[in-house]
């Protein structure tokens, strides 16, 4: 039997309980908006929350009809980037304060698919511009182990909902570490799918733009991959789309055999880590290493700053392809971020020559892992460079004592596994002395998604992960 507060299971185990007859989908909902009510005045992750009555009556409603899917009757918030049909959708923009979609996108769909009941909206910077969930809009949302700090993002309202159990599941998109960056700091997991496996908006360009992408955020890898199976797959309007190899839930069928981890660290030097990173993320290692795992520092034979300089400009593109009418326009420039600006301005002013040249460098960087692939299962860095940093900073100017050129250099470390459209979950590494949480990046080469979930759960099995870290400050 399920315990009194059901807001303590796994997605999973709520699934379960829910099809035995063992908790109505309405006491869930009670449970869950009570929990909101508890926290959320503190951590603002989820914002848009629909009317009570509304939500008890739906949830009320699954309680007599067939199953839908293994989400029936689960109260899901989805993050404020993705289209909601009839429910306010801003993208932290005061431009869309007042905007409601009338359809959904392609995932949320699914979801509502699969039976989930969509409660709101989890928070996300203006734009999903930069891993520090503020915008004008919904405000500020705040560390779930420090209220004092960054929650990160831009999936910070997902990850802190998730950490503070306001929902067992949460999905979030990632273009540069969205999904692992606030993972990191919220001790969740995160994962950034192999590109093109969750299908993004059907509209605006189908075809060049090829680095952001929706994925799962969990408490554990099970529910990783169940939410995973719920977004993936082909859609009509998705020309570069491609169908999973099964579902990623039959990767934990297999007993564990271990596999071979090449750790990057901060890639010699180059890098820069605040101390104490690679200590929680080189621990979490050796417990992979206690449970099969080998285990070797490698040093790729590649200049991370040619990376750097390819998805400066590939990102530039995309942003300035997505934003650029509402910078054109004075009065609507006007209610555009400074970062959301200087990236458009940045877009607009590239060549094609520059665009081909980045896309190259891109072909050479994927050419390379397939090397490193051939020696490794996965490679590992660290999910973030620095520890959660204080909520009324806009982003860290410096970090290890180097200066930050831009808004987001400190997260350069998840540009390796952005640029080239392979997965990479976000596993937790624990804490460090002042209760701060990190998270070390598993990656794997493109369309390896069910091994890596299947690292993810090596890991969480030998101790590293929520299980063994610290408490919520609730």
């Amino acid at each position: 039997m399920p315990p009194s507060d059901p807001t303590a299971l796994s997605a999973g185990t709520l699934s379960s309980a829910l099809a035995a007859g063992e908790l109505s989908a309405a006491a869930l909902m009670e449970a869950t908006l009570a929990r909101i009510d508890a926290v959320n005045p503190t951590l603002n992750a989820i914002i848009a929350l629909r009317p009570r009555a509304e939500l008890m009556a739906e949830a009320e409603a699954a309680d007599t009809m067939p199953r839908r899917g293994w989400l029936h009757g689960i109260p899901i918030a989805v993050k404020d980037l993705a289209d909601t049909a009839g429910l306010r959708t801003t993208y932290g923009s005061p431009l869309f304060a007042e905007h409601v979609p009338d359809a959904d996108d392609p995932f949320v769909a699914r979801m509502r698919a699969a039976g989930a009941i969509i409660i709101g909206k989890t928070n996300t910077p203006e734009w999903g511009l930069g891993s520090h969930s503020f915008n004008p809009v919904s405000g500020t949302t705040l560390n779930a182990f420090d209220h004092a700090r960054s929650a990160g993002g831009s999936s910070g309202g997902a990850a802190v909902a998730l950490a503070s159990r306001m929902l067992a599941v949460a999905d979030g998109s990632d273009m540069m570490g969205s999904l692992r960056n606030p993972a990191a700091w919220n001790d969740v997991y995160g994962m950034r799918p192999t590109w093109g496996l969750v299908p993004g908006k059907p509209d605006g360009d189908l075809f060049l733009n090829q680095l952001a992408t929706d994925g799962p955020m969990a408490r554990n890898p099970r529910d990783l991959a169940a939410l995973l199976d719920v977004m993936a797959g082909p859609h009509p309007l998705q020309p570069l789309s491609r169908p999973p190899p099964g579902p990623f839930t039959k990767a934990f069928d297999a007993p564990f055999g271990g596999a071979r981890i090449g750790w990057i660290g901060d890639w010699a030097g180059r890098y820069p880590l605040e101390e104490g990173v690679s200590a929680l993320c080189e621990a979490a290692l050796d417990g992979l290493a206690a449970a099969g795992c080998s285990v070797e520092p490698v040093v790729p034979d590649f200049d991370p700053e040619v990376l750097w300089h390819a998805w400066l400009t590939l990102r530039g593109l995309a942003v300035a392809g997505k934003l650029g009418p509402l910078h054109a326009d004075p009065e609507t420039r006007a209610q555009l971020k400074p970062e959301a600006v200087w990236e458009v301005e940045r877009g607009l002013g590239l060549s094609g020559q520059e665009v081909q040249a980045a896309s190259a460098r891109r072909s050479d960087w994927y050419r390379s892992l397939a090397g490193l692939f051939s020696r490794f299962d996965a490679l590992a860095l660290p999910s973030a460079q620095c520890f959660a940093f204080p909520a009324e900073w806009r982003w860290p100017e410096t970090l290890a004592g180097r200066s930050m050129d831009t808004y987001h250099r400190w997260m350069e470390v998840v540009v390796p596994a952005s640029l080239v459209g392979v997965p990479a979950i976000s596993v937790p590494a624990g804490f460090d002395s002042r209760g701060l949480a990190m998270g070390v990046q598993l990656i794997g080469p493109a369309g390896g998604d069910g091994a890596l979930l299947r690292l993810a759960e090596a890991a969480r099995a030998a101790g590293v992960g929520p299980e063994s870290g610290g408490s919520w400050a609730g």
